[in-house]
Order: C-alpha cells, then sequence, then structure tokens
C-alpha cells in the first residue's frame, strides 16, 4: 500500500436498510421486518375469533353479561353473576376474554366482580381474564394480516399508536397500561403487530394495569357500605386523579407521534444509515 492509501480509510458507500424487529436495551421491539404474516397464523387468528364469538352467541349467560356489559348496566350484570354462583366465575373470564372482539368499559366488569366476589377473589379473578385477553389480543396483532387491522381501526390511528410503541419503550408500554387512553384490546393489537417482546409485553401489562383494576374492584366491594370516610377510598381517589392527569401527557404524546411507515410498503418507523 502506497503512502497515499496509508494515510486515509474509505468508507463504504451510503446505504439504508430496514431494521429488524430485534429486542432494545429496554426489552421493547423494533419495527417488525416488511412481508405478509403467514397464511396459517391467519387462518388460526380468524378461526379463534369466530370460534369466541359462537361461543358468545351459544352460551347464554356468556350473552346476556356482554349485553349487559356494552350497555354499562353494571347493576344488572352483578345480578346475573350473583345468581350464577360459581358459574359466574367462568362468566368473568368469559367477558374479559370477549372483550378482545366485542369492547366495553373495562370498570363494568371490574366493579361487578368485586361486588359479587369481594376484593381479593375477584382482583385475582379479573386480572386473570384481562391478561387472558392481552395474550389473545397480542397474538391477533401478531398473525392478523395488516390491511385488516387497518380496515377495523384506521390505517392512520393503527400506524400512529404503534409509532408509540416503537419510540416509547418499557415506560409508554407501562404508562398506556396505567391509564387508559388507548383501549386494553387495540393497544394489545398494536404491541403484537409491533413485535413487543411477548415477556415485555405481559409484565408491563400486568404491572401497569393492576392500579386502576384494583380501584375499581374495590370500588365494587365496598358498595353496599361505601363510606366518604374511608382511607382507602380516599387513596383510590387520589391515585384516579393522578392517573387522569397522566392520561393527559399520554394522549399529548399520541397525538403527536406521526404515523409510522406501513412495513408492506416498503418502509419502517425507523433506518439505520450505515
Amino acid at each position: 500500500m502506497n503512502a497515499a492509501g496509508r494515510g486515509r480509510c474509505r468508507r463504504p458507500p451510503a446505504t439504508t436498510r430496514i431494521l429488524p424487529a430485534v429486542s432494545g436495551e429496554d426489552g421493547a421491539i423494533g419495527p417488525p421486518v416488511g412481508g405478509r404474516p403467514p397464511l396459517i397464523g391467519v387462518g388460526l387468528t380468524l378461526a379463534g375469533v369466530a370460534a369466541l364469538a359462537l361461543m358468545v352467541l351459544v352460551i347464554e349467560p356468556l350473552r346476556t353479561g356482554l349485553g349487559d356489559a356494552l350497555q354499562g348496566d353494571t347493576e344488572s350484570l352483578r345480578e346475573d353473576l350473583r345468581d350464577l354462583g360459581l358459574g359466574g366465575v367462568l362468566i368473568v373470564l368469559g367477558l374479559a376474554l370477549a372483550h378482545a372482539v366485542a369492547w366495553y368499559p373495562a370498570e363494568i366488569l371490574d366493579a361487578a366482580a368485586g361486588f359479587v366476589y369481594g376484593f381479593w377473589v375477584a382482583l385475582a379473578l379479573v386480572m386473570a381474564g384481562w391478561l387472558v385477553n392481552a395474550i389473545v389480543a397480542y397474538w391477533i396483532g401478531a398473525h392478523a394480516a395488516r390491511p385488516l387491522l387497518y380496515r377495523v381501526f384506521g390505517e392512520e390511528r393503527f400506524l400512529r399508536y404503534e409509532g408509540v410503541v416503537h419510540r416509547g419503550g418499557v415506560t409508554l408500554l407501562l404508562a398506556m397500561r396505567l391509564v387508559p387512553v388507548v383501549p386494553f384490546s387495540l393497544f394489545s393489537y398494536v404491541a403484537g403487530a409491533a413485535r413487543v417482546s411477548p415477556l415485555t409485553f405481559m409484565w408491563t401489562t400486568a404491572v401497569g394495569y393492576l392500579p386502576l383494576t384494583a380501584i375499581f374492584v374495590y370500588l365494587g366491594s365496598q358498595l353496599d357500605e361505601l363510606s366518604p370516610t374511608d382511607p382507602i377510598l380516599w387513596g383510590g381517589a387520589i391515585v384516579l386523579l393522578a392517573l387522569l392527569l397522566l392520561s393527559r401527557q399520554v394522549a399529548v404524546i399520541v397525538g403527536r407521534t406521526q404515523p409510522a411507515e406501513d412495513p408492506e410498503r416498503g418502509g419502517s418507523t425507523e433506518r439505520d444509515e450505515l
């Protein structure tokens, strides 16, 4: 090598490549690799959704309970669960699972379960139900065709939430569970489509969703003897107010985030220049 060659180092030509879906330092997953999901995954997802819808239609108590939840009729839902006895436990789990495809205010189920089963039993029961719901919705997001999700939720809205997931990491995953800015099941769809690590997704869902769930389960459990002097009630009110204030900040972040590019169209939310 001559002197001129030793004096300078040639850089390879600049190229742009799409980042694969790899885990970052905070456990969040980067943008998904382009390409369509396997047809078998789409088929299994659609079959599972159809089976869930059929279960709701065939099982009368579940159908009635879902109708009460969709109408916001907490009193009727409480009576339904109480009349079913131990069968009501299965209905609670079924209603939480049905939320993956039929959205209703989750707090209705939390409060009704607290009223019927008491705080500790109801809290364990509904948290188990919501975690099962999260797994199902995550699977749908990871394996259903993106055009189908765009049609159901709106492409710009879905891609904006996906961009939030890519950029926010674990902190934002927790925040989105702590405050109900985005519907529970919709955010699970987005996390699945964004290829968030399943382990990270599950622990942030459990930790982040527990405080709000506990508040409404407790309110339901104390409905008959609710007292304005109850210190736990005041503590829950303070926590709920703090979550509402936090929700405004999260909403601002979500609103400012630009929609991610669709990987099926040859783009990605982030690029790495070499």
